[in-house]
């Protein structure tokens, strides 16, 4: 594992763990984050611990233009009872990812500095959030970044039944109305896959990535 210090720079994403975690240390800069992003790579750390740079060998994605939602889901968007904006509420979305309970995740990975730091990539135009509404409430939505013709999803959460499904099918439709290729989710997990994705390799994921 490589421990970064204050040059802007990392290692080969081949040089990660067979867990994926690819270097330790460095700083959530505006610069150190855009350069991991355009390299495939993303922090992901307990508040508190040293921060972990990974970039896995299989990689969670989706294909906007092949995505189609379920039935049941279908039905919820044209029952109209949410509303769905983006770039809102960005700070809002991130607290909310940080605060709303997870069953059996004790924690969370989003710190108060991954906050700022999102936030500020927000400013910049290359952090964007999809919220979802309902009678005026933000009850649910999702953030991450913008990697053209890849979008880098972080996290997403819901307050109400299927808000999160709501803003990932915004986001998807966004996707594919503007021709990007992925929709990059990281790491598997059973509710990302009952949502059409799957994994690919490190290296297509590269490819695409860069073009």
């Amino acid at each position: 594992m490589y421990f970064l210090t204050k040059e802007l720079y990392f290692p080969p994403a081949t040089e990660t763990s067979p867990e994926g975690v690819l270097a330790m240390g460095g700083d959530l800069s505006i610069e150190r984050l855009l350069l991991a992003y355009q390299n495939g790579i993303f922090p992901w750390f307990d508040d508190g611990d040293p921060i972990m740079w990974w970039c896995p060998e299989e990689r969670m994605v989706l294909i906007p233009e092949t995505f189609k939602p379920s039935k049941s889901m279908r039905n919820v968007l044209n029952q109209g009872i949410y509303q769905v904006t983006f770039n809102t509420a960005f700070r809002e979305v991130m607290l909310n990812c940080q605060q709303v309970y997870r069953p059996g995740q004790y924690g969370t990975w989003i710190s108060d500095e991954m906050i700022e730091a999102y936030t500020e990539l927000h400013t910049m135009g290359k952090a964007v959030s999809v919220e979802v509404w309902q009678d005026g409430t933000l009850v649910g939505g999702l953030y991450g970044v913008d990697m053209k013709p890849v979008f880098c999803g972080e996290s997403m959460f819901a307050l109400r039944s299927n808000a999160s499904k709501v803003a990932f099918i915004a986001l998807v439709n966004y996707l594919k109305t503007n021709n990007y290729i992925l929709l990059d989710c990281q790491v598997y997990n059973d509710h990302l896959a009952s949502l059409g994705c799957f994994e690919i390799s490190r290296a297509d994921f590269l490819r695409v990535l860069k073009g």
